[in-house]
């Protein structure tokens, strides 16, 4: 049940005396919702339908049957834990009184009132209550929400048919999953031990193999090996392990870790093309749907968050405006993240099998529809954490004139014939503090909407002006850029305009728009420290203002003096993530490279490599991982190793407040050619 009405009550039993009706008065002035109960059973009743607390006075519960609350409350999810305020008579509290003692022990969370009690303290007690029943039902929201995350983990790994194993040292005790079973034959929940696997190996192949094992073993060298395996029914097939060492804090291998696939197919040539075109389009379609279904999620999801809010405003008659976009931001922002992990893994695995497999034509266009339906995910996480503010953004000093005559051609070619573009750009004016690229696309965005305002054509003016800001709320006092964008559309109505840059809000038919333009915009110009500020007369158009901060440096230099960097050395790389999926899809891009990766999945473990002897060239780390951070792991590692180079990969642009470390960083999710070129700024 959501927090409201009935999962927020004070529920009520006292029925002697005027304690009931005292009580309800006091809660219902103070804020909250209060129901006075007849009877104990209609007590029980009214917590099992939902309740935020309950009020009982001592005398109606002494010789009642306790049994239903007693189990109703021992039955209540992890996440619950109901609070009762009792009221006693003086002198009766648990300390002196054991009725009250075995009341407390008995019934759990219970907080103990002497009457008569003082009105504030009541009213106290009941806040503090409904506030933790409230992050009560916020922690059950949170448990779902990561319910539903390794739920669609599980799904991409099933997706990928990879089976996993582990062979721990050196005892030779074996783990496998039941799909790496599946690869050799067995059923899960059969047994599959070390010695089952070696005897299962096809004869030819077992000199091979173990040389590759004992190569590993001996210099903790990647495990990579293809062989044939004889299944119990006496049938041949292939099998491809890759692995790598594990080791412990004294720096002796434990164990060896890795995947495995079945690769029968691939090396039968007759139906080698066959299986593998079958393979890429089931993954693209898999992609497709996933990347519908999360938008679809992300839409009905903020669509209800929203009802909720509109509701409680209703209700409280409050204006609620920052409360609503900030939880909005935050649903969002998270919404993003997680995609961006399941991103990252898409599009890096695809990265390294473009490079992997036969050059055929059909093959090809079957990665590219896969990529570009990773890249048009990545496009939505962009939108979501502009909303959110929560992307990346590469500020510097910009000649704002500059580059909105460059844009010219982009723009004329964008608006049509039918749209005339006027530019009023005064001379003199200072650098903006700005990302360009994302700017760019905020005014590209800007103009296409004011074209879509004109139906049948018209005029567009950009202009950029001065602005001194002094007593704006929304703005810290000082000098800005202003750049409007000035149509003769059609205009928005009062209730339109109020509406414009929530999320996922449109008045473009369906399949036309996704309602993020305006939201974008929004969000990029407050992370950027300004805003955006829209105006309209329906009939008479619209007009879109962008306020920008300046700037006192002047605005880098582009062309000519520009250094051309030496490639970056090979390296040893201690690579920090608690994503299986990124872990792997993430070191195979590095090993592509060329480079040695040291993976482990939490801080704990990578300050353990840090503080042995293990030469490294440099630490590649997520920010959000359970029990240390990314920021808290680069500072630890500061006092252990204080000139090892360390980049920062992430979703998420805002780091916690108090942050000291300026570190440099890594969008997620990035293409191989990205993560070459940011191991080259450090590295070369």
């Amino acid at each position: 049940m959501k927090p409201g009405l009935s999962s927020e009550r004070a529920v009520i039993l006292a029925p002697t005396g005027r304690d009931a009706a005292v009580a309800e008065a006091l809660i219902r002035e103070a804020g909250f919702y209060a129901q006075a109960c007849a009877d104990f059973t209609a007590l029980v009743q009214e917590i099992e339908g939902g309740a935020g607390l309950a009020v009982i006075a001592d005398e109606a519960i002494k010789t009642a049957d306790l049994r239903r609350l007693v189990t109703w409350l021992h039955d209540q999810p992890s996440w619950s834990d109901f609070p009762i305020v009792l009221l006693t008579r003086q002198g009766g509290g648990p300390e002196r009184n054991p009725d009250a003692a075995r009341l407390g022990q008995l019934l759990g969370n219970v907080t103990f009132i002497e009457r008569p009690f003082h009105p504030t303290t009541l009213v106290s007690i009941v806040g503090s209550a409904v506030r933790g029943r409230r992050r009560q039902y916020q922690t059950r929201a949170i448990l779902e929400d990561l319910t539903e995350s390794e739920e669609l983990l599980q799904t991409a790994l099933n997706a990928g048919r990879l089976g996993a194993l582990e062979l721990h040292l050196p005892t030779l005790e074996l783990e496998v999953s039941d799909a790496c079973k599946s690869f050799f034959g067995r059923k899960a929940g059969q047994p599959f031990t070390f010695e089952d696997l070696q005897a299962s190996i096809y004869p030819d192949d077992r000199e091979r193999r173990q040389q590759a094992l004992d190569l590993t073993l001996a210099n903790g060298s990647d495990y990579n090996v293809e062989y044939r395996n004889i299944w119990p029914d006496g049938t041949v097939h292939w099998v491809e392990t890759r692995a790598r060492t594990i080791r412990g804090p004294d720096g002796k291998v434990k164990s060896l870790v890795g995947v495995s696939l079945d690769i029968t197919a691939r090396k039968t040539v007759d139906i080698e093309r066959e299986t593998l075109l079958d393979q890429l389009a089931a993954e693209r379609t898999a992609l497709a749907e996933l990347t519908a279904t999360l938008e679809q999620r992300v839409e009905e999801r903020t669509a209800d968050l929203m009802k909720e809010v509109a509701a409680r405003e209703k209700a409280q008659e409050q204006p609620r405006w920052a409360q609503k976009m900030e939880t909005i931001g935050q649903l969002t922002g998270g919404v993003a993240h997680d995609f961006n992990n399941l991103l990252m893994a898409v599009m890096g695995n695809l990265d390294l099998l473009r490079k992997r497999i036969p050059d055929d034509p059909r093959m090809h266009r079957l990665i590219d529809g896969a990529m570009q339906g990773a890249e048009r995910g990545a496009s939505l996480t962009q939108r979501l954490l502009a909303f959110a503010r929560q992307q990346d953004l590469k500020v510097v000093p910009v000649d704002l004139g500059a580059l909105i005559r460059g844009m010219i051609d982009l723009l004329e070619r964008s608006l049509g014939p039918r749209v005339a573009l006027n530019i009023d750009i005064p001379e003199g004016l200072p650098p903006a503090r700005i990302d360009a690229n994302q700017l760019e696309l905020a005014i590209l965005n800007l103009a296409i909407n004011a074209r879509d305002a004109m139906q049948d054509g018209g005029a567009i003016d950009i202009k950029v002006s001065r602005h001194a800001v002094n007593n704006d709320p929304a703005l810290t006092p000082g000098d800005y850029l202003k750049v409007s964008v000035i149509d003769n559309g059609s205009g928005m109505s009062p209730e339109t305009l109020k509406k414009a840059i929530e999320p996922f809000f449109s008045t473009k038919p369906l399949g036309k728009g996704t309602g993020l333009g305006l939201s974008m915009v929004h969000g990029l110009a407050v992370q950027l420290g300004g805003t955006l500020e829209l105006c309209s007369v329906v009939g008479r158009g619209t007009t879109a203002t962008l306020v920008l901060p300046v700037t006192t440096k002047a605005p880098a230099s582009t062309g000519a003096g520009q250094v051309t960097r030496n490639a970056a050395r090979s390296a040893v790389i201690l690579f920090v993530d608690d994503d299986p999926l990124i872990a792997m899809s993430t070191t195979e891009m590095l090993e592509d490279l060329g480079h040695r990766v040291i993976g482990v999945n939490s801080g704990r473990h990578a300050l353990d490599i840090l503080r042995s002897e293990q030469p490294l060239d440099l630490m590649m780390t997520d920010h959000v991982m359970p029990g240390m951070t990314g920021i808290e792991l680069a500072a630890a590692s500061r006092e252990v190793r204080p000139s090892l180079p360390i980049l920062l990969a992430t979703g998420y642009a805002e780091l916690p407040e108090g942050t000291q470390l300026d570190l440099p960083r890594l969008a997620k999710p990035y293409h191989q050619d990205q993560l070459r070129e940011r191991l080259d700024q450090l590295l070369g």
